[in-house]
Parts: C-alpha cells; sequence; structure tokens
C-alpha cells in the first residue's frame, strides 16, 4: 500500500500522524511550507532557541496569520518532546551535541526520529541507530537531503543486481576553499557582507558548504550506512559533468579515477581553473554501477544509459535535491511502514578536524565552517588509529599545542570532556571497530 493511501486510512480513523520539528531554519521552514498540504500529517509543535523565529517561519511559509497561536511553541527541544505528543520528531538544528542529546529523548519517549542533523549522525550514528532498535523506534535519514537520496540510489543498484563502484553528489569546489573562512566566504558566493545578512544567511553554515566540511559530513553519513568507504586521505573532488560520471569514477587501471570499486566521492562543478564544467552535477547525487554480464552491458546500450568508453560502466543520477520540501516521505515512512529511508549501520568513515593554518597554541577551536579547522572524511579504522578530533567535537577547545597548517588535530592536542554525552558515545563507537 503506497503513503498516501496509508495516511488516508489513520486520517479517516481520526488518528493523524503528528510531527515536532526542532530547529526553524531554512530545511525546518521548508518542510514547514509542504505540511499544510497534506491531510492526515499535523504539526504537533516547534522548539527553536528563538521562539519568533518559529513564528516567522510560519508566517513565511504562509500558514495562516493565527497559525502561531494554535502552535505549540517553545524554546526547548527537551520541551517539545516530552509535551507536544509528537509520534516523529525532526531533529534540524545542526548542533551534533544537541542533536544526539534531543535522538535520545526522542527514544526514551517512544518517538521516531529523522534525523536531518548530519553532523549529529556522523559523530554518532551507529550508537544511536542501535538505541532506537531496542526502543522499538526509527531512526532515519531525511529524504530530501543528498545523504538520503545516495542512499537510494545504492539501494536501487544493489538489489538489481549491480556492484556499486562509486556514489555521491556534487558541488563547487577548488582546492583553496579550504581555507575559507566566515570572513571570506561571501566573496565566492559573489555576495557582500551586507547582502548575505539581509537574507538572512549564516556565514559559518555557509562556509561549511564551501570549504569542503559539508561534503565531508555527507559522505560520510553514506558511507556509514552503505558500508561504501572514503578515499583513504580524503575526497579528491574531480572536476566532472553528468556525461563522464562512468568514465572518470571508475577504478585507475581502467583509465578512471578511483583508487578503489566501492567509494564514496563527491565531484566539481567547476574545473580546476575555474571554468564551469560542461553539464555539471552541483545539485544532484549520482552512483556509477557496473554490468555483471556482456548482456547487462548490452542492455545499458540499448536503453541510453550513460556509460564508458567499454558499455561496463554506467551512471544514475538524480540531478536535483529539494531538501525540506520532501521530507514528508522520511517522516510518513517512519510513521506508516516503521522503515526508515536510510540509516545508519555501520562506523566506516569519520570526519577529522584539520588546521586551515597554522594554529598557536591556545588556539579555541571554532568547529564546522570556522576559520580554524575544517573536516577531512577518511575510513573510521585510520581516523581511530591516530585519535583523531571529529569535526563534531572541534568547538570551543583550545590547543594544548601548536598544529600546523593541513594537519590533523589529534586527541593529543585537546582535552575533550570526557563527562560529556557525546564524547561517551564516540569512545563506545571507536570501540566497536
Amino acid at each position: 500500500m503506497s503513503l498516501m493511501a496509508k495516511l488516508q486510512a489513520r486520517r479517516e480513523a481520526g488518528r493523524p500522524v503528528k510531527v515536532g520539528l526542532i530547529g526553524a531554519g531554512k530545511f525546518g521552514s521548508m518542510f514547514l511550507a509542504q505540511l499544510p498540504r497534506i491531510a492526515g500529517l499535523e504539526l504537533a509543535g516547534i522548539a527553536d532557541l528563538d521562539p519568533d523565529r518559529a513564528r516567522t517561519a510560519l508566517s513565511r511559509t504562509h500558514w495562516p496569520d493565527d497559525a502561531a497561536d494554535a502552535v505549540f511553541i517553545t524554546d526547548s527541544g527537551a520541551d517539545l518532546i516530552e509535551r507536544a505528543g509528537a509520534e516523529v520528531v525532526i531533529e534540524a538544528t545542526g548542533n551534533p551535541i544537541v542533536g544526539i542529546h534531543h535522538a535520545r529523548l526522542a527514544f526514551a519517549a517512544g518517538c521516531h526520529v529523522v534525523m536531518v542533523n548530519v553532523e549529529a549522525d556522523v559523530l554518532a550514528g551507529p550508537m544511536l541507530a542501535q538505541e532506537a532498535a531496542r526502543a522499538g523506534v526509527c531512526y532515519s535519514m531525511a529524504s530530501g537531503d543528498q545523504p538520503a537520496l545516495v542512499g537510494e540510489l545504492v539501494d536501487w543498484a544493489r538489489h538489481n543486481g549491480f556492484e556499486v563502484v562509486a556514489a555521491g553528489k556534487g558541488t563547487k569546489y577548488l582546492p583553496t576553499f579550504h581555507a575559507s573562512t566566515p570572513e571570506t566566504v561571501w566573496g565566492h558566493y559573489g555576495l557582500t557582507p551586507e547582502e548575505a545578512a539581509a537574507g538572512g544567511m549564516n556565514p559559518q553554515m555557509f562556509n561549511s558548504f564551501l570549504d569542503g566540511t559539508k561534503s565531508s559530513i555527507e559522505m560520510a553519513a553514506i558511507a556509514n550506512a552503505t558500508g561504501l568507504l572514503p578515499p583513504e586521505d580524503g575526497l579528491a573532488f574531480p572536476p566532472c559533468g553528468t556525461d563522464d560520471l562512468p568514465h572518470i569514477l571508475r577504478p585507475r587501471e581502467e583509465g578512471g579515477q578511483l583508487d578503489r570499486k566501492g567509494t564514496v566521492e563527491v565531484v566539481s562543478s567547476v574545473e580546476r581553473d575555474g571554468r564551469p564544467v560542461y553539464r555539471d552535477l552541483r545539485w544532484g547525487v549520482y552512483v556509477v554501477f557496473e554490468a555483471p554480464t556482456p548482456y547487462a552491458a548490452r542492455c545499458f546500450k540499448e536503453y541510453g544509459l550513460l556509460t564508458d568508453s567499454t558499455g561496463r560502466y554506467a551512471a544514475m543520477v538524480k540531478p536535483y535535491h529539494l531538501i525540506g520540501l520532501e521530507l514528508a516521505t522520511s517522516v510518513l515512512s517512519c510513521a506508516l511502514r516503521g522503515e526508515p529511508t536510510g540509516s545508519t549501520e555501520r562506523f566506516a568513515a569519520d570526519v577529522v578536524a584539520v588546521a586551515k593554518t597554522d594554529l598557536a597554541q591556545g588556539t579555541l577551536l571554532d568547529g564546522e565552517g570556522g576559520a580554524t579547522v575544517w573536516g577531512k572524511v577518511i575510513p573510521a579504522a585510520r581516523s581511530t588509529a591516530m585519535k583523531g578530533v571529529p569535526i563534531g567535537l572541534a568547538q570551543g577547545l583550545p590547543l594544548r599545542r601548536p598544529v600546523a597548517a593541513g594537519a590533523m588535530v589529534t586527541e593529543d592536542d585537546i582535552d575533550l570532556d570526557e563527562a560529556s554525552e557525546a564524547v561517551a558515545l564516540r569512545r563506545a563507537m571507536a570501540a566497536s571497530l
């Protein structure tokens, strides 16, 4: 039975699906824009540190003028989980420490969790998934966001009998972007600081998109959900258009740029000299897979699939993603089918903090999108062996000793708060390897 049919049955039975939203930013606002148009799906409440931002989100997304008076709004995610009566909780704060705490509270309350907060998932996802399973609820990736969409393509390839060679997304990338800071970011977007401020754009968040951290976080989430591995020393970001995916994302010994099959990778929409890539995939996702037999390869050609020159390697793409506008798929899948739209299953990849410049002793790390470090995705086995500090914990901590530009920050460089809930889960996750 389709999700819509199941939802209609719930509505007719007088049992609508009630959803609580934690974090009224862009992702949450886009979900709010669609929610009133989905009969049988109801908003239980919104939590945001700034309740006025939640009210503004309702107004901006064309809810009735009196909606804010009727909706439960609070400044506390814990309060929403305890009092709003939500069946599904969407965690969309972007703060990994807070996101982990909210997820665990929701599991204890018997709520499904849709984790928009990829940062939290990468920091402790395997442990959260296990806790959700013990509680008998779903812990899900967010439909509309690229990790869930890539996971869907990987699952499609595998359950149809194809070996996945590579999977990932597109973005705009140049090597110099790794040094970008919140003070320099707007020039790369063609905006002035004043224009960005007028649009309510957060410079640290947008800097994470630019400096490679967000791409690394998303690829780690995909790896941990699918078992694909990241490159040994981080993403290569090869310039590549849609037509060239099966040529470039195949093994080196066959003319491509991959060190191995079964990897995650992000392709750049610009050449290294800044020229635009032809038919780029900046907003989309892809999977490259291999024909298991000559007959299958012939079928690829007969049906016009994008292939390399041998016809063996092929690519399937989704050129766009609509983040919060597609989020109801995850909410309804959890509530009506008891199935996540992708979920962390293992600790295959980690995102470690790398110094953007020479950092002196005493420098206060400012985390994802900041001026001090960016996040690089590497295999979890390598990260744990070198005691790499995950980007999700590299926030508000002073360095005990200098760290050179380009070096990974390790636990010997800082003092982690061992009493922290997130650190405890991280320790347990590393011990599982």
